[in-house]
């Protein structure tokens, strides 16, 4: 049908993008003047920055802060339109994909950026006794359950309760879990620190748990001992080489070596794990790809699907495999640069096809055109937060801690953010937080009276 219509009104090269996040969003920016039309569907009417949920959860930053609507990013695109819907099936023959509402939407080339959801290795009913962290939805929640543990604590008439309720445990010693067990440890000491009467918010306990043998795995492990180092230094209790394995509406069951303890608390936050999202195997089903054991498609070295060079797959949803061998991490940076690779191969791909005689096979005898190398993952470094003026830096080529690193980290942060406005406001908000302690978006929100 879509083949029929293009004999009689021949139409420009349109490529759908699904997902808004880092690498879609990315891919659409570097097809401004593109003779190429662009559709970009997303389940939100907004792009996200990721990295910062954790202060939405913890009171520092509002959710306007951190999330920008997608059709204001993308106003002085001509070239673009943004489609607020929910893909739920491919039609891989005739080329479109099939929305909730029964829409379909063609495409040449389509690139599904989707992103990744919570994972919490086969028990999924842990999720209602410690969500975790990957949308605004979840920030806001996370943010109540936080904010009314205290509340409870205030008004709860047994001496002997009010422990649990003072009581957090955190889940997963990455980046995520840091950064939430330091930001919630200097909100107890010191911004909650005269405005309770019965209770005292700094006898709080905070148990960071981690499986592996150190916190931030991913960092070389003098990195991870200073993270360490600042997190106990806040008065957290890291648990390393521990695992979890039960949660309840009152309890966290923990066990490191042979030993079994159970955590008396009314507060989890999973940052445990993370999984490709469902359309991600929808895809599958629909093309033959393969999926690792995280869901992620696996994709050639130029990102697409191996027999199906019209569809690429980039960021948290794609298993793309480094020089050492191991899928490249879910990362901000990766799917930001996926996104730029994909768009001048799609770019070079639209002038090939707008030729006197465009060749039915660009590069191969499969008819995918390849740019002249792979994709190529170019790793600046990573960071982490711990909290006020502490922050673990490993740029490669230098390491460095403490307050050069968190400066570094606010600088990079700050940059990354997609809108000017969203620049401003986080830098005067974190200005005010730091030089008076407060967090002014500590708003329990919601229909809910109690927890």
């Amino acid at each position: 049908m879509r083949h029929n219509a293009r004999m009689t009104e021949p139409a420009r090269y349109s490529v759908l993008i699904v997902g808004g996040g880092f690498g879609g969003l990315r891919a659409a920016q570097c097809l401004k003047r593109a003779p190429i039309d662009v559709t970009l569907i997303d389940r939100r009417n907004f792009h996200l920055f990721q990295p910062l949920l954790y202060q939405v959860a913890t009171g520092g930053l509002s959710p306007a802060n951190i999330a920008a609507p997608l059709r204001a990013v993308l106003k002085r695109q001509p070239n673009v339109r943004v489609l607020l819907g929910e893909v739920v099936a491919f039609d891989i023959n005739g080329r479109g994909a099939l929305l909730r509402d029964g829409e379909a939407i063609p495409y040449d080339t389509l690139i599904v950026a989707a992103g990744a959801a919570n994972h919490y290795f086969g028990n999924d009913r842990w999720a209602e006794y410690a969500p975790g962290l990957k949308s605004l939805e979840d920030a806001t929640h996370i943010r109540r359950r936080l904010l009314l543990a205290f509340e409870a604590a205030e008004r709860e008439k047994d001496p002997q309760r009010v422990p649990e309720w003072l009581t957090f445990v955190i889940v997963g010693g990455g980046p995520t879990g840091v950064e939430l067990a330091g930001t919630l440890a200097e909100i107890a000491r010191y911004t909650l620190r005269h405005e309770f009467r019965r209770i005292d918010p700094a006898a709080t306990r905070i148990l960071l748990v981690e499986g592996a043998e150190r916190v931030l795995p991913t960092f070389v492990p003098r990195l991870s001992e200073k993270a360490e180092r600042s997190l106990r230094r806040l008065g957290v209790d890291v648990r390393t080489r521990t695992l979890v394995t039960d949660i309840q509406s009152d309890s966290v069951t923990l066990r490191s070596g042979d030993g079994e303890e159970v955590v008396a608390t009314r507060t989890a936050v999973w940052g445990a794990g993370v999984q490709a999202s469902s359309l991600g195997r929808t895809l599958a089903v629909a093309t033959g790809a393969e999926l690792d054991r995280a869901g992620r498609v696996i994709v050639q070295p130029d990102c697409s699907l191996r027999d199906h060079p019209e569809i690429f797959v980039i960021g948290d949803l794609a298993h793309f495999r480094g020089p050492d061998g191991k899928p490249l991490p879910g990362v901000a940076p990766v799917a930001i640069q996926q996104g730029e690779y994909v768009a001048r191969l799609i770019r070079e791909r639209a002038r090939q096809a707008r030729g006197p005689n465009p060749p039915p096979a660009a590069a191969d005898d499969r008819g995918r055109a390849r740019p002249q190398r792979p994709f190529r993952y170019v790793d600046r470094g990573i960071m982490a937060t711990i909290g006020r003026a502490a922050a673990v830096a490993d740029l490669h080529w230098v390491r460095f801690w403490g307050y050069p690193a968190w400066l570094v980290w606010l600088f990079i942060h700050l940059i990354m953010l997609v809108e000017f406005q969203n620049k401003l406001l986080v830098l005067v908000q974190w200005a005010w937080n730091y030089f008076t302690w407060s967090r002014s978006a500590r708003l329990i929100t919601g229909d809910e009276p109690g927890r």
